[in-house]
């Protein structure tokens, strides 16, 4: 019994091998007849891919068969019956159903070759066998014109694109330093795209959205056949929406209030004069009853508004009121009768002659018992302001605060200034105009008192200001009440600007905020090189008078003031104090309250802090306390 299965094992053992090769001999034989479908596979579709070039052309080579004529039809005007060589059109209504499909077919259907040779050239009749039977032959059509498509727009049916020529127009643009493509076809009321192939053409590869330089762009217009005037990126004139025209010339100009700016000496009754105007106490709320920063008001007369800015007639306010005579159009030049001619009344006059506006003289106190009028006219004579009776031009009104007396009379001689003048502005237009008096206020950030002088500043206008911008976020009219628009000859107190503007600044509005971003940043880069400048040439000038001048003794000062024009008065006011002995310098000047940054400085340079209308805020007290930093505060210059 045991030697039976190991006989069975080995028996077994060779079943298993037989089956081993069988199976690779099949995988070999199902491996080569996989590879040999794919080879036809491949060939079937390169054949595929080959064959439809042969049938193509091959279809090209078939004429169609020419039509029996119908019965009983003699012939046609151009072939007689039975004449050699006359087969039928095939598009004839006596073709077969087949044989117009074949012409069709054959008509759609074209190799590669043939595209490239339909492109070169337009077709002939009698070229093709659409053309066989026609008329003419192929010897009625011109010649394929050279270039791209042939013949006239490429079309085949004889039909014409044909549009006259239009006369170019010649655009007078405006080029500022730099300019993008795109803002640059839009001021040549082209598509930025030709802009951009003329650019080629110059050798200069760009995209809409590049910047160009100044030179280029007028290249550029030039090239394009337009008139290129360069323009500054700080003129707004160059960023306006009305390009072309100014606002007079788009909008219809409508008669205005005068701006009257009252002028002359200090504590002549400059501001007692309006307030009798105004018939409100104005004088009361200024420190020791002197103006020591323009008031704008407007005033409602039974003939018509006046705009009324009242300026400091102090020595120290003079670039103030320059600013006054630059924006007025009528001078109220005012001097007390019992005082005469003094040299702020002298200053008055010469700004009102270089700002070229008429002159009318109100000769205040007069109902003082030690008043000389007579005394007053000679010496204005002197000044060359001449009365109308002396044969002048300059009406002299002899006015009271007190009674009241001549005030009506005076508005009447100012209107009527104003009706020689026909006073004209844009009401429609984007406003533009000149910024007053600026501060930065504690609670409300920078704050401009603004006169319009044309057009209408609305609420959320994009305002620029010199080097700063911005929206305007609330306007007040002078007594402090909201309001959401100002037309000409109106002041108004706009917040939202960046920073405090310079007084004296113009103002305009602006479609476009970020243009004016891009305006104001390049001015305050600019004001800044000039700072810089200027500067360094005193550090020069320092320098070598210190080497002159041996011990010098120094006094510091930080100027700190409520409004612009105050500090511009205060700086001036106190470096003329300089002597042989003590020499006064500003270290630093601005507006707003005293803060910590400020006592830092003063701890540093050893310097006064003087404040003028503002205070110190708890930490600068306490920090220039510890440090005796010494403060003052001030509310009148004559301080």
């Amino acid at each position: 019994p045991p030697p039976a299965p190991e006989v069975a094992k080995p028996a077994l053992r060779v079943v298993k091998a037989v089956d081993a090769a069988a199976e690779e001999k099949q995988k070999q034989d199902d491996l080569v007849r996989r590879r040999k479908a794919a080879e036809s596979e491949a060939a079937a579709i390169r054949a595929m891919m080959n064959a439809p070039k042969k049938v193509m052309v091959a279809a090209k080579k078939e004429e169609p068969k020419p039509a029996e004529p119908a019965a009983g039809i003699k012939g046609t005007i151009h072939k007689k019956v039975g004449a050699p060589g006359a087969p039928a059109a095939p598009g004839s209504a006596a073709a077969k159903p087949g044989d117009k499909k074949s012409v069709k077919s054959e008509k759609l259907s074209s190799s590669w070759a043939d595209d490239a040779a339909k492109k070169r050239g337009l077709k002939t009749i009698g070229s093709g066998p659409a053309g066989a039977g026609r008329p003419g032959g192929g010897g009625n059509w011109r010649a394929p014109a050279r270039g791209g498509r042939g013949g006239r727009g490429g079309r085949d049916d004889g039909g014409s694109n044909f549009t006259p020529p239009v006369e170019q127009q010649t655009i007078e643009v405006h080029v500022p330093e730099t300019i993008s493509v795109a803002d640059l076809a839009h001021k040549m009321s082209v598509k930025a795209a030709e802009v951009i192939k003329q650019l080629m053409k110059l050798g200069q590869m760009v995209t809409i959205n590049q910047q160009l330089d100044q030179e280029t762009a007028m290249i550029l217009v030039e090239e394009m056949g337009h008139k290129a005037m360069p323009a500054k990126l700080d003129d707004p004139d160059a960023f306006l929406e009305e390009e072309g025209a100014t606002a007079e010339q788009q909008h219809e100009s409508l008669s205005r209030a005068p701006v009257v700016t009252v002028m002359g000496h200090v504590d002549h009754g400059k501001t007692s004069l309006l307030d009798y105007i105004r018939r409100a106490r104005v004088a009361a709320g200024e420190a020791g009853g002197i103006t020591q920063h323009i008031g704008a008001y407007h005033v409602e007369t039974p003939r018509g508004m006046i705009t009324f800015l009242d300026t400091p007639g102090h020595a120290a306010f003079t670039a103030m009121r320059a600013r006054g005579a630059k924006a007025t159009d009528i001078v109220i030049l005012v001097c007390a009768a019992d005082d005469g001619v003094m040299p702020q009344t002298k200053e008055a006059i010469h700004h009102a002659k270089a700002a070229g506006v008429p002159i009318v003289v109100a000769m205040t106190k007069i109902d003082k018992p030690d008043a000389n009028p007579e005394r007053v006219k000679s010496e204005l004579v002197a000044e060359q302001v001449v009365p109308e009776e002396f044969g002048g031009e300059a009406p002299f009104i002899g006015v009271s605060s007190k009674t009241g007396q001549g005030i009506d009379e005076l508005l009447e001689q100012v209107l009527l200034q104003a009706e020689v003048l026909e006073l004209k502005a844009p009401v429609e237009s984007m406003a533009k105009g000149i910024v007053i008096e600026a501060k930065l206020d504690k609670g409300r950030g920078p704050v401009a008192t603004v006169l319009v002088q044309s057009g209408t500043l609305k609420r959320g206008d994009v305002v620029l200001a010199g080097s700063t911008f911005g929206r305007v976020r609330a306007m007040l009219d002078e007594d402090g009440k909201a309001t959401t628009e100002a037309g000409p000859s109106i002041p108004v107190e706009i917040q939202g600007l960046t920073e405090v503007p310079q007084a004296g600044d113009e103002f305009m509005v602006l479609g476009d905020e970020r243009r004016a971003r891009e305006v104001a940043t390049f001015r305050s880069g600019k004001y800044r090189d000039v700072k810089l400048a200027k500067q360094q040439a005193a550090k020069l000038e320092n320098m070598f008078s210190d080497m002159g001048a041996g011990d010098v003794q120094t006094l510091p000062l930080i100027i700190k003031s409520d409004v612009q024009g105050s500090q511009e008065a205060l700086a001036a006011s106190l470096l003329k104090l300089s002597n042989a002995e003590v020499k006064v310098q500003i270290v630093h000047a601005a507006v707003g309250g005293i803060s910590e940054s400020d006592v830092n400085l003063a701890i540093a340079s050893k310097a006064v802090i003087i404040g003028f209308n503002v205070r110190a805020d708890a930490g600068a007290r306490k920090l220039a306390e510890g440090n005796a930093v010494d403060l003052r505060y001030y509310s009148i210059i004559y301080d």
